[in-house]
């Protein structure tokens, strides 16, 4: 029996969902104080999470956020909001897959059922957890999380590909199309968004106490040089 989390502030939603999930054979929690979610979460250890946006006091991408400091579970999101920049906020801020309302509740079951098999069941990986390291620095990708010595930083989705390919080619540089094609496929993106990107990397290592280590090489791209200091061989 898996538990799913639901976090819907929209009472008749909430009860449909949780009956229908019951109805086979999970078990369904639907809280109810929507300003301590994340100790909810704690509380129940949910196999998966079924979040709305727009919920009282924060919404639910910064409950996202929080929870992925904690947790990898699966977290989808199911919300009137269908626009195509909510859906990519979504998936940035740590969601697995996106269901815009109105909706078919077979649809989320097909959807829940795919990320329970992708992590618990018949898909899942049957192996340590991976890592990418360079010099002590190192890269949790599943929980996406980087870590020097006794300091870790929470990423997003978009800063683990990028903090990846650069740990996994430096000292060797990487081309601004090759990033944009890890990071958003064959979708167009322009040269700000990749900018802004590289920036919140910068802050994140910044975080980690490593400075001048993710070099702009103009008409290149971009390469990761050692700054820092292996803590583990202090």
């Amino acid at each position: 029996m898996y538990t799913i989390m639901i976090v819907e502030d929209d009472p008749k939603i909430a009860h449909l969902l949780k009956s229908h999930i019951e109805k086979y054979g999970d078990r369904a929690e639907a809280i109810g104080d929507f300003d301590q979610v994340l100790d909810q979460f704690r509380q129940l250890e949910p196999h998966i999470v079924l979040m709305d946006i727009n919920l009282p006091s924060f919404d639910g991408y910064y409950w996202c956020r929080q929870i992925r400091t904690v947790s990898t579970c699966p977290i989808i999101f199911i919300s009137a909001r269908s626009g195509e920049m909510d859906q990519v906020r979504a998936l940035e801020n740590g969601a697995d897959d996106y269901i815009p309302k109105p909706f078919h509740y077979e649809v989320v079951m097909a959807k829940i059922r795919s990320q329970l098999r992708r992590v618990y069941g018949d898909y899942a990986a049957k192996m340590e957890e991976r890592t990418v390291s360079r010099s002590g620095l190192i890269l949790y990708p599943e929980r996406m999380e980087l870590k020097l010595g006794d300091r870790v930083v929470t990423l997003t989705k978009k800063e683990t590909v990028l903090i990846e390919a650069l740990l996994e080619l430096s000292p060797r540089s990487i081309s601004r199309t090759k990033i944009l094609d890890k990071l958003w496929d064959d979708s167009f993106v322009d040269d700000n968004t990749l900018s802004v990107n590289i920036t919140r990397v910068r802050k994140k290592l910044a975080d980690l106490g490593i400075e001048d280590a993710l070099e702009t090489m103009r008409g290149v791209g971009y390469r990761l040089n050692v700054t820092w200091k292996d803590e583990d061989c202090s």
